[in-house]
């Protein structure tokens, strides 16, 4: 496939409601004393090839903690008798994974199960960032994983949502209307295909999308000349493999490609974040590192409610 598709940090825990695990930074330094350096071998391997998994981690990420916390469940494969969320229709594109399973068949034979798969994505994810551009932070480990991978909870926001039905889908996990605006600024390295805009581009179009946005999104997507195809379009349409605050100038430009990443510069309730964060990268990079260490928090289990699988793709125990 071609190329396509945080200073000082300040490193806390943070507990939601149905949070049940401790996390905390070095989790593994008696363990498993490699277990960051590991990973961060393999992201770094996968980068050299594809600068698009950026994108696809953040994606993977953001897809296993929205459903019933950062438990790996997203990981797991359908099998004859069972399904999983691979199967819901947000992760049928879902990228990433045989980054994840690079990184723990090192890890198997490092440290046999100890290291979790949640923990596996949620590091694997941190360190793209950073390749990518964005700031480095410390993220405290210790997640379980689930014992559960059902497609039927699956149930993510979508792209075509407002700012104001969009932001009930964050609160509901614990996060604030600044954390869903940072978090969907991850979108500066992503990509989307053509079905996800496509209605942007009917008819009339768009009034709220830059003209000659929609004139490249047409010929890149090119509907009629190949109705059972879905092209891949860059969401930061500027600096598309830099993990940058570009994203937002983007948005106040009108060139956002998603409805909602638009909505983002004209709803009032977001329009001053998107304006401070496109002045200032160092802000935004500070604020996305905290908001990625809330989404990492959420839901995480324990040792009673999970355990370390030794396959990311397989329960431990088959169903």
């Amino acid at each position: 496939m071609p190329k396509m598709m945080i200073t000082t940090i300040l490193v806390f825990i943070f507990v939601l409601p149905f949070t049940f695990a401790e996390l905390r930074v070095g989790f593994y330094t008696s363990t498993c004393p490699r277990a960051e350096r590991i990973v961060r071998e393999v992201v770094e391997s996968h980068f050299s090839k594809d600068e698009s998994i950026v994108g696809g981690l953040l994606r993977l990420h953001f897809h296993d903690c929205f459903v019933r916390g950062c438990d790996g469940s997203v990981l797991i494969d359908p099998t004859r008798t069972r399904t999983s969320e691979k199967k819901a229709g947000p992760n049928l594109t879902a990228r990433g994974f045989e980054i994840i399973d690079d990184a723990k068949t090192w890890l198997e034979q490092e440290c046999p199960s100890t290291v979790s798969c949640a923990d596996i994505l949620a590091l694997a994810t941190r360190d793209s960032v950073e390749l990518a551009g964005g700031k480095w932070y410390s993220i405290p480990t210790g997640r379980k994983d689930g014992l559960l991978s059902d497609p039927a909870l699956v149930n993510l926001p979508s792209p075509s949502l407002s700012v104001s039905d969009a932001l009930p889908f964050f609160t509901a996990k614990g996060l604030t209307l600044e954390d869903m605006v940072t978090l969907l600024g991850g979108h500066t390295v992503g990509f989307a295909h053509c079905s996800m805009f496509q209605n942007r581009l009917e008819g009339n179009g768009d009034p709220s999308m830059d003209p000659a946005l929609e004139q490249t999104l047409v010929q890149i997507c090119e509907f009629k000349k190949r109705p059972n195809s879905d092209p891949l379009a860059f969401l930061d349409q500027n600096t598309s493999f830099l993990f940058d605050n570009q994203f937002y100038h983007q948005m106040i430009l009108r060139r956002g490609v998603l409805h909602i990443d638009q909505q983002l510069a004209l709803d009032p309730l977001s329009r001053n974040m998107v304006q401070n964060f496109a002045a200032n990268d160092s802000f935004f990079q500070e604020k996305f590192a905290k908001a990625m260490i809330k989404l990492g928090s959420i839901g995480v289990l324990d040792s009673t409610d999970g355990d370390i699988r030794k396959n990311c793709r397989a329960f431990n125990i088959p169903l």
